[in-house]
């Protein structure tokens, strides 16, 4: 990776990653798209840590536009008369993304490479997206309304995202609408939810990357994960916004987004 390429890959990172787009797809699909002939065993033994080291800039551009809701949540671990409510929540969705990422980690390293599979996928994150709004009734819960096992439903679709082409928080988002959830509910829950996860895999993923790393790997991924969190922040703040103000088709241009974009890759590949 190149300093050039490292910098383009961040900013694409950081905004896809939060925007119901999969930044998973758009990690593959980018070096595709501009030509960048990785080195396969790059690709196939440093390019998830890679990743990863710019979710965790992402990781804590959330961190910092949800501060407040994070000081709530960790005082209220300390204080027996706080509500504990969003906490276990987080909790409850949490658990499916650990268990299914734990069993497919290798499944997922493989597929970074597959430019086809990731745009197809893709596609079917468009659809995904479209239907999800328009099977839903107009949504009026808040976060704390869920139950435990509508929050364990969510982590499911969050966990959809361990496939290349599934938005982590497009996924959640639907589930979140399916469940009663008003728009910007959906979203925050969404963004509260992936934060233990992104960060999760930083945690698993990083120590790797500084063990076992081609020469300047270390500061170009450094690098990534600075311009990557720069860009989620103005993500998140976008979306937030777009999702308070939006009542209806909030996920329509995300939608034709996904479809013309994969479409475009699967035809490229195949023609």
């Amino acid at each position: 990776m190149t300093l050039f390429q490292t910098i383009i890959l961040a900013i694409v990172q950081g905004i896809s990653e939060l925007f119901p787009i999969s930044s998973v797809a758009h990690s593959v699909i980018i070096p595709y798209l501009f030509g960048w002939h990785l080195n396969p065993t790059f690709l196939k033994d440093n390019f998830l840590e890679f990743v990863v080291m710019m979710h965790l800039g992402t990781t804590i551009a959330l961190l910092l536009y949800f501060r407040k809701d994070w000081i709530k949540i960790i005082h209220s671990i300390f204080n027996a008369r706080d509500s504990r409510k969003s906490l276990m929540l987080i909790i409850w969705g949490t658990i499916p993304a650990v268990i299914l990422g734990a069993i497919f980690e290798k499944t997922i390293t493989n597929a970074f490479s597959n430019v086809f599979l990731a745009a197809s996928f893709l596609i079917v994150n468009g659809i995904l997206l479209f239907l999800g709004e328009r099977l839903r009734k107009k949504g009026t819960k808040s976060m704390d309304d869920l139950t435990w096992w509508q929050a364990i439903i969510v982590g499911v679709f969050q966990s959809f995202a361990l496939i290349p082409g599934f938005s982590r928080s497009g996924s959640s988002m639907t589930a979140g609408f399916w469940m009663g959830l008003s728009n910007e509910e959906s979203a925050k829950y969404s963004m509260l939810l992936s934060t233990p996860v992104i960060a999760g895999a930083a945690v698993m993923e990083v120590p790797k990357l500084v063990a076992h790393h081609p020469a300047g790997l270390v500061g170009l991924s450094l690098t990534g994960g600075v311009v990557a969190g720069f860009f989620a922040f103005l993500s998140v703040y976008f979306l937030m916004h777009w999702f308070n103000r939006k009542e209806i088709n909030t996920m329509g241009p995300f939608s034709l987004y996904c479809i013309i974009m994969g479409a475009g890759v699967v035809l490229s590949k195949i023609l």
